[in-house]
């Protein structure tokens, strides 16, 4: 039995608190806080029982802690901004609260996508007796508990992880990003990054690419090589990994218009002067676009997010490829979502219910991989994200 602050009321946000409201044995009491009000009133007013809701700064640690004193709550999920992931995480310091995240904290002011920053709190929060679960999303999250999974069950050694991410729907919009604009953008004009042999190789943005044959008729796409800061902890937690990358396809429509946009500057994260005052480029474009959460009713086709796994079995070599289908419209009749924001939000809703169920425990600052995934494995196909494993 918990007592559950979720700060965020985006897409992500908004699937976080629909999951945790229907399990009331579990998350007893439910606070949504946002520093829009209105947005946490408009989720709460479309849920199977009441909750509560609160405007608070997510950027001020001051505001963060008085309203953690106030609710008391169990566990805090952290459906925010990168951005904020240290200010909640300070926050839940000084009071002594178990936090969970979906992805990695990131600076305003540079795309640097590395745990370093959250790693660093692990004596911290070892002292306070407090446990931090960090990118319990889908990927980040959801493909770390694959990888632990083909571990325990499949191999002696994995040697080669490849997280192939494709979203195989279609929303009618010219140019939209299917969560947070600023975000999203940010991550796909980075620099590459793949690990090979103990050491990691840097790319241009989007310049390595091939396709993948999808399963269950989505069939041939084109993929891209991205970094993504899962790879991060897997080579970090599994030993003998010699090769891992992440890639994610888009339509020719959506590069062809973000190459526009990064040739004009608009995908500039640094401040220009505009009137006689300061704008982040980046920034104001994401005030035009349509917002994520605003795509569930037109989003149409389906998401496919797996790992293909190679390694060794007594001394064979093998393959191995999990990987979940989510159907957009499917999302939207269970909780007024597109599949982005549903894939997100139920691993983090299900993270959260391994901690306050001492499935997974601990002192300190965890990646999933770190736990036994079976339990995960199973909330998964229960909660609405079932998976399929091929052995090759």
């Amino acid at each position: 039995m918990a007592k559950v602050l979720i700060i965020g009321a985006g897409g992500v946000g908004h699937v976080v608190t629909h999951k945790c409201s229907r399990l009331p044995d579990v998350f007893t009491e439910i606070c949504l806080a946002s520093r829009t009000l209105e947005k946490c009133k408009k989720i709460a007013s479309n849920l199977p029982r009441e909750i509560q809701t609160v405007e608070v700064n997510a950027d001020n640690v001051p505001e963060l802690i008085a309203l953690m004193r106030q609710y008391e709550p169990d566990i805090v999920i952290n459906v925010a901004l990168p951005y904020q992931d240290l200010h909640i995480m300070d926050a839940c310091l000084e009071v002594g609260v178990d936090y969970l995240d979906t992805a990695n904290y990131e600076p305003l002011d540079e795309a640097r996508f590395c745990y370093k920053w959250q790693w660093d709190y692990m004596e911290r929060f070892k002292e306070r007796g407090i446990m931090a679960l960090l990118g319990s999303g889908f990927d980040p999250g959801v493909t770390n508990v694959f990888c632990a999974w083909a571990l325990k069950n499949h191999f002696d050694e994995i040697h080669e992880i490849d997280i192939i991410d494709c979203n195989a729907g279609d929303h009618g919009h010219s140019f939209a990003t299917n969560f947070n604009p600023e975000i999203n953008i940010r991550e796909v004009t980075a620099k590459g990054r793949y690990f090979k042999e103990n050491s990691w190789v840097e790319t241009e943005p989007l310049s390595v690419t091939k396709t993948f044959d999808f399963p269950e008729g989505i069939g041939s796409k084109k993929i891209y090589l991205m970094y993504h800061e899962e790879l991060e902890s897997l080579v970090k937690h599994i030993p003998g990994i010699k090769r891992a990358q992440f890639w994610m396809t888009f339509s020719d429509n959506y590069l062809k218009y973000l190459d526009v946009l990064e040739n004009v500057g608009m995908t500039r994260i640094d401040p220009v002067m505009y009137e006689g005052r300061k704008i982040v480029p980046l920034q104001f474009l994401k005030t035009l676009l349509p917002d994520p959460a605003s795509l569930g009713p037109v989003t149409k086709g389906r998401t496919c997010i797996g790992c293909l796994i190679k390694g060794i079995r007594d001394n064979k070599e093998k393959t191995c490829y999990i990987y979940n289908i989510c159907d957009h419209e499917q999302c939207y009749k269970e909780v007024k979502s597109q599949a982005i924001s549903y894939t997100t939000g139920v691993p983090a809703m299900i993270g959260a219910m391994m901690m306050v169920k001492n499935i997974w425990q601990g002192t300190g600052v965890f990646n999933m991989e770190e736990f036994d995934p079976a339990p995960f494995m199973g909330a998964l196909n229960k909660y609405g994200l079932p998976w399929t494993e091929i052995i090759l």
